[in-house]
C-alpha cells in the first residue's frame, strides 16, 4: 500500500502493450460498492473473501492471455494463504519494496480511500506507526511470494516500469532481487 502499484502498473502496460487490471477496482465493479463500503458492511473478513473470489475469476477468465496482463493486487491480498498460493502458481509476482519513509510520504500526500489505515492517515506519526505495524506483519509474506523484488526508493515511476520490463523479459519466472 502506497508504493505506486497501480500507477506503475499502468505505465508498465503502456510500455509493454499489455492489459491492466486493478484487483480492488474489479472487486468494486463486481460488487457495486467501493472498498470502503465493503469494509463498512462486513469488515476485512468480507473484503478478503470477495478479494479471493475475484482473484480466482480474473485469473481463470484470462487463461492464455494472462501472460499479457498486469494484475495490481491490494496490499493485503497475499495475506490470504490461498490467494498467495494462487498467485505463486499462476503469475510472476513482483514486490515493489519501499522503505517506511517512502510509504508514509506517498500515503500522506495521496491518502485515497484506504480502510486498513483507518484514522491513522490524519497525522504523520499515526500513519508511520500503522505502516510499521503492517509491514512487520506483511514484509516476509511479500518477500516469500515474490518472484522478483524491486526496490523503488528514490526512483521515478518510468524508471521502475522500465526495470520491471527488463526483469520480466530477461527472467522468465525466477527468484531474484533487482536494486
Amino acid at each position: 500500500m502506497g508504493c505506486g502499484k497501480s500507477s506503475i502498473g499502468k505505465l508498465f502496460c503502456r510500455i509493454s502493450h499489455c492489459d491492466f487490471i486493478d484487483l480492488d477496482e474489479e472487486i468494486e465493479r463486481r460488487r457495486g460498492q467501493s472498498v470502503k463500503e465493503i469494509f463498512a458492511e462486513g469488515g476485512e473478513r468480507l473484503f478478503r473473501s470477495l478479494e479471493l473470489e475475484t482473484l480466482k475469476i480474473v485469473l481463470d477468465s484470462h487463461g492464455d492471455e494472462l501472460r499479457k496482463t498486469v494484475l495490481s493486487l491490494g496490499g493485503g491480498t497475499l495475506t490470504t494463504p490461498e490467494a498467495a498460493s494462487i498467485i505463486g502458481e499462476k503469475t510472476v509476482c513482483i514486490y515493489l519494496r519501499a522503505n517506511t519513509d517512502t510509504l508514509v510520504d506517498n500515503l500522506y500526500k495521496y491518502p485515497g480511500e484506504r480502510p486498513m489505515l483507518g484514522d491513522s492517515q490524519s497525522d504523520m506519526d499515526s500513519l508511520r506507526a500503522k505502516i510499521e505495524e503492517m509491514m512487520a506483519r506483511r514484509s516476509n509474506i511479500y518477500e516469500s511470494a515474490a518472484d522478483w523484488t524491486i526496490d523503488i526508493d528514490g526512483k521515478t515511476y518510468p524508471d521502475i516500469a522500465r526495470e520491471i520490463d527488463a526483469v520480466i523479459w530477461l527472467s522468465g519466472k525466477g527468484k531474484g532481487t533487482k536494486d
